[in-house]
């Protein structure tokens, strides 16, 4: 199937870049060029050999050797023999995890500090907890 290039980026866009299979960060101008560093191909999450539709939420992208190997087996075993659960998340979501970890650091970082150095050491933990929280991995 041809896709548009806006279709592609929209895929694309739904990991961040990733493999959705085993997480290997690939090139949007690589699509469907093997051998290629980072190429990828558009996954059908539920193969269409299964009934798999050419929707969007269908769509996912793949590192070359994950797709060719996935061929119309389940996402979910796919992603299990590389030690996933699930795919890596788009960059608004990404964005919003790591905001959601800055405010929850932050805050728990206020309390500890608080309990033990006083308005101070509350100010001073919740910086710290901010910017630890922010900094942790999302995935």
């Amino acid at each position: 199937m041809a896709y548009t290039d806006d279709t592609l980026l929209d895929i694309y866009d739904r990991t961040s870049g990733y493999c959705h299979i085993c997480g290997r960060k690939l090139a949007f101008t690589n699509y469907a060029k093997p051998g290629k560093r980072g190429a990828w191909e558009v996954e059908h999450s539920v193969a269409r050999a299964n009934g798999g539709t050419e929707r969007l939420n269908n769509l996912y992208p793949a590192c070359i050797p994950c797709n060719r190997e996935k061929r119309d087996g389940s996402t979910r075993a796919a992603r299990s023999r590389n030690g996933r659960t699930r795919a890596p998340l788009s960059r608004e979501k990404r964005a919003t995890a790591k905001t959601r970890n800055a405010l929850a650091g932050g805050a728990a970082g206020a309390v500890i500090g608080g309990r033990f150095f006083g308005p101070a050491g509350a100010l001073i933990g919740g910086l710290i907890g901010a910017a630890v929280g922010k900094s942790a991995k999302v995935e």
